[in-house]
C-alpha cells in the first residue's frame, strides 16, 4: 500500500470537534453510597455499533479504575501506526484500519476520551513520560507522555526469573525509575485517550507496542453489577465482558519494579 504524505486528508473527514454528545441510554448520575459522594469523570466514546453505525456518546460516571483506565492510556498527540501511516490519537476515526503486532491491521471500533485534571476527582493523575530510547534504540522514537491506563509490551526485570523472559503486558507506572522513565503531574487538564480494535492487539505508538484496551478479567469483579452494566454500556458492541476477546498477551501481575 503506498502511503500518503497526510493521512488524515486520504480518509473521510469526521471531525470529532463538531460532534454532538448525547447518550440517552446511560443515565448521568452514580448509584447512591452509603457514605461520601462518588467521584465523577465526565467520558466521551466514539464508537461503531455491530451493524457498523457509528455511535456518539457522552456521560458522567464513577471515577472508580474499572472506568478511568479505559479512557487514560494516550495522552494527546500520541502517534499510532496506521494503514495509512502514523496517526495522532485525537485523529482517529472509527473505521480507521490499525496496524498491530501481528502484522495484519486490525479495525478500529471504539475511542474513548476524558479531560484528567491534576485535581479531579480529589486526587492527583500522574503521567508517565518515557524518554527516547529509554527501552531501546527508537523505543519511543521521541519522548512519549502516557496516562495511568498503559500497558507496554515489556520484560521486567524483576519478573525475568519467574516469566522466563517472555514479554508481559506491564503497566508504565511500574517502569518508573527516576531517570529515563519519570512521572509528572501536568499543572494543567490534559486530554487522554484508550482505543479498541475488532480484537485486543498490540500496536505501536511512537515506536512502542503497546495494548489496545481491555478491561481483563480482575477489574470488573471489582464494583457491583449495576456498575459493571453501566460500564459495558459505554461500549456499543459489548454485552458481556466476555465479548473483549482474549487477551493477545499476558499481564504482568502486581511486582515493585525497583
Amino acid at each position: 500500500m503506498t502511503l500518503t504524505a497526510n493521512p488524515a486528508a486520504a480518509r473521510p473527514a469526521l471531525r470529532k470537534s463538531g460532534y454532538a454528545m448525547t447518550n440517552p441510554s446511560v443515565s448521568s448520575t452514580a448509584g447512591p453510597t452509603p457514605n461520601a459522594p462518588m467521584a465523577k469523570r465526565s467520558y466521551e466514546v466514539a464508537a461503531l455499533r455491530a451493524d457498523t453505525s457509528l455511535y456518539i456518546g457522552q456521560t458522567t460516571a464513577p471515577a472508580l479504575p474499572l472506568f478511568e483506565d479505559a479512557f487514560s492510556a494516550f495522552t494527546h498527540g500520541s502517534l499510532i501506526l496506521t494503514a495509512f501511516g502514523p496517526i495522532a490519537v485525537e485523529d482517529l476515526q472509527p473505521g480507521d484500519m490499525v496496524s498491530t503486532a501481528t502484522g495484519e491491521a486490525a479495525e478500529l471500533v471504539w475511542i474513548g476520551t476524558s479531560t484528567f485534571s491534576p485535581a479531579d476527582a480529589g486526587k492527583r493523575t500522574p503521567l508517565i513520560r518515557i524518554m527516547s530510547d529509554a527501552l531501546g534504540q527508537s523505543r519511543p522514537e521521541r519522548s512519549l507522555t502516557v496516562g495511568p491506563g498503559a500497558r507496554i509490551l515489556h520484560t521486567p526485570p524483576a519478573l525475568r526469573g519467574v516469566a522466563d523472559g517472555k514479554q508481559l503486558l506491564t503497566p508504565a507506572a511500574k517502569l518508573v525509575d527516576g531517570v529515563n522513565v519519570i512521572e509528572i503531574t501536568p499543572p494543567t487538564p490534559t486530554r487522554m485517550f484508550h482505543i479498541c480494535l475488532s480484537r485486543h492487539a498490540m500496536i505501536n505508538v511512537d515506536g512502542i507496542e503497546m495494548e489496545t484496551y481491555h478491561p481483563g478479567a480482575a477489574a470488573p469483579r471489582e464494583v457491583s453489577h449495576a456498575l459493571r452494566d453501566r460500564f459495558i454500556s459505554l461500549f456499543p458492541r459489548i454485552s458481556h465482558l466476555s465479548d473483549f476477546g482474549p487477551l493477545a498477551h499476558p499481564r504482568a501481575p502486581e511486582y515493585d519494579a525497583h
